[in-house]
C-alpha cells in the first residue's frame, strides 16, 4: 500500500534479505519495506551512500550487526531524510586493534579452509542453543549464498568503520535498540550504551535469543519494531 510509510532493513555481515523475512511479511500491512544491498560495497561510508541513493526521500531505517553500522551512518549523513532508527544486536565502537586481528584471522581461514567452516564453527556465538530447528542451517546456507569475496569485503568494511557513538546523541527521532540476552558477538552492554547514548530510545532485550534475533525470535522483533514504527516521527 502505497500509503504505508517506508522503511528501508539493513542485513549484517554474509547476510542477504532472507534475514527480514519474517519481518517483511509480519509487518507488511504497517510499512513498505525494501531491503538495502550490503553486497557490492567494501565500506560502510560506500554502503551509505548506495542506500541513500536508491531510497526514498523519507524512510524509517532498521539495521542488525553491520547492518546498523550502515544505518548509524545514513543518519548521520542525512538525519532530516530518516523518520526512525533501529539498532539490531550491533555496537556503537570501531574495532579494537584485537577485534580487527580476529577478522583478519577469519578471512585467512575461509579463504584456506572455506567459508563454510568458519560460518559453522561461529555458530554458537551467533545462534541460542534453543532456536528453532533449522535456523542455524538457515544462517550457513545465507552466508554461502552471500560468498566468499562479499565476506572479505564486507570484513574489511567493519574492521575501517568510524566510531559513530559520539554522534548518536544528536538522533533526534524515534530509536529502538534491540539485542538478544545472551548475544556473545554484540552483547548486551553495548546496547545499553547505544540507548543511553540516544535522547528518548527504547531498549528491548529478548531473552533466550543470541545474535541473529530477527531469525531466532521473529514475533518479540516483530512486536518491538511494530511499537517503534507507531511512534510518531
Amino acid at each position: 500500500m502505497s500509503d504505508l510509510p517506508a522503511l528501508v532493513l539493513v542485513p549484517g555481515l554474509s547476510c542477504d534479505a532472507a534475514l527480514w523475512d519474517t519481518q517483511v511479511e509480519g509487518l507488511a500491512d504497517v510499512a513498505r519495506m525494501t531491503v538495502a544491498d550490503t553486497l557490492s560495497d567494501d565500506s560502510i561510508p560506500a554502503m551509505a551512500t548506495r542506500l541513500l541513493d536508491t531510497a526514498p526521500e523519507r524512510f524509517a531505517i532498521a539495521g542488525l550487526s553491520m547492518g546498523g553500522y550502515a544505518a548509524m551512518e545514513v543518519i548521520r549523513r542525512a538525519p532530516e531524510r530518516v523518520t526512525h532508527l533501529a539498532l539490531l544486536d550491533t555496537n556503537a565502537r570501531a574495532d579494537t586493534p584485537d577485534q580487527a586481528r580476529l577478522r583478519r584471522f577469519a578471512i585467512r581461514t575461509a579463504q584456506d579452509r572455506g567459508l563454510e567452516a568458519v560460518i559453522r564453527g561461529s555458530l554458537a556465538q551467533i545462534v541460542h542453543p534453543d532456536a528453532e530447528p533449522g535456523v542455524a542451517e538457515a544462517v550457513v546456507a545465507m552466508a554461502l549464498r552471500v560468498g566468499l569475496p562479499v565476506f572479505e569485503n564486507q570484513q574489511t568494511a567493519i574492521m575501517n568503520r568510524a566510531d559513530p557513538l559520539p554522534g548518536l546523541a544528536a538522533v533526534r527521532v524515534p530509536a529502538l535498540v534491540v539485542v538478544g540476552e545472551q548475544d556473545l558477538l554484540t552483547p548486551p552492554y553495548y546496547a545499553e550504551e547505544m540507548a543511553a547514548a540516544i535522547p528518548g530510545a527504547v531498549l528491548r532485550v529478548i531473552p533466550e535469543c543470541s545474535h541473529m534475533s530477527t531469525m531466532e525470535r521473529p514475533d518479540a522483533v516483530n512486536a518491538a519494531l511494530r511499537a517503534w514504527l507507531a511512534l510518531p516521527g
